[in-house]
């Protein structure tokens, strides 16, 4: 009996340090808050709401969304960044915080590839070039040769210095080889109102634009990304009207804080997952233009470095200026 006790003795210092590595079997046990880097109503928002309302029914518990909008997202993920490590907040946020921003901005005040941990991508979105449906212009030609013959009396409402909207309408311009005067938004939704009434000739938004060009208060002039889209294959991309490799997707993801326990990650991860293929999401996303992604924490991982590999030196090699 004796020598049984010497030995649970002696093992008691590693069954301590087993359990001291890894995460609480109740996780979570209480609310996670969602940073979402940009205002309510855009299409970070969007997929923002819809991931924790499914999230909450499968953990459990509360997630609180908390709209952190700014600086093309890097308000909130400054914020996100500083936060504990101990799986109760977590960031969406997009191409624009985690990639573009770290070249467009001098201090950042974080560092997207090491002070995080990735969690999981979740979807792909293509931009698409709006102007109010009381707009004179028809076509994309129509638009660029306006700009051409008033160089800078039309503008264009941005969402953030470093967003995927931003940056389309910029390489527009470069290619095109027009001066379109940039107007700076918050984000999405305080844009598009600006955009609706006329103030603003033209804009490149995605998910959030959609109802209001399916209603006809928006008029449709292209897609950003390589292909058409299934939800409207008649519009062409920008691409196949003149400015071949034309290409700018907005893809979004979830991050949590550097050293978060690899265990929350995974639970994350396979959760989140799980989201992505419920018929009613898939319905809902494809339906805004949304292509759903997903995946393991590696193959986010690696898409994200790849991506900003591709865009920072992008960025460099076409002169637009960090700010």
């Amino acid at each position: 009996m004796k020598s049984i006790t010497r030995i649970v003795i002696a093992l008691l210092p590693f069954v301590w340090i087993a359990l001291s590595h890894s995460a609480p079997a109740a996780y979570p046990e209480k609310h996670i808050r969602l940073i979402v880097t940009f205002p309510a109503g855009g299409t970070t928002d969007i997929i923002g709401r819809m991931i924790s309302q499914k999230l909450a029914e499968r953990l459990g518990q509360p997630i609180v969304v908390d709209n952190r909008g700014g600086m093309g997202g890097s308000l909130g993920t400054q914020l996100a960044a500083k936060a504990a490590p101990d799986g109760y907040t977590v960031v969406l946020s997009n191409v624009g915080s985690f990639t573009l921003n770290t070249v467009l901005f001098k201090n950042l005040g974080y560092d997207p590839l090491k002070d995080f941990n990735p969690v999981t991508s979740v979807v792909a979105v293509p931009n698409f070039l709006v102007v109010p449906a009381s707009s004179p212009y028809k076509t994309l030609a129509e638009l660029i040769a306006a700009a051409r013959a008033k160089p800078g009396a039309l503008t264009y409402a941005g969402s953030g210095v470093g967003s995927s909207p931003t940056l389309a309408a910029e390489l527009l311009k470069i290619m095109a080889k027009v001066d379109i005067t940039g107007v700076p938004y918050k984000g999405a939704a305080p844009a598009i109102v600006d955009v609706l009434s006329g103030q603003v000739s033209m804009k490149f938004d995605n998910a959030f634009a959609v109802p209001y060009f399916k209603a006809g208060k928006l008029r449709l002039l292209g897609v950003s990304g390589s292909k058409r889209i299934g939800i409207m294959p008649d519009v062409p991309t920008i691409a196949e009207q003149g400015y071949p490799g034309f290409d700018v997707v907005a893809w979004y993801g979830i991050w949590t804080p550097a050293k978060t326990p690899p265990e929350i990650i995974r639970k994350l991860n396979t959760e989140i997952n799980v989201i992505l293929k419920l018929p009613d999401v898939v319905e809902h996303m494809n339906g805004l233009g949304m292509i759903i992604m997903g995946g393991t924490v590696k193959e986010f991982s690696a898409y994200h470095r790849s991506e900003f590999d591709k865009w920072t030196k992008f960025i460099k090699n076409t002169g637009i200026a960090p700010k």
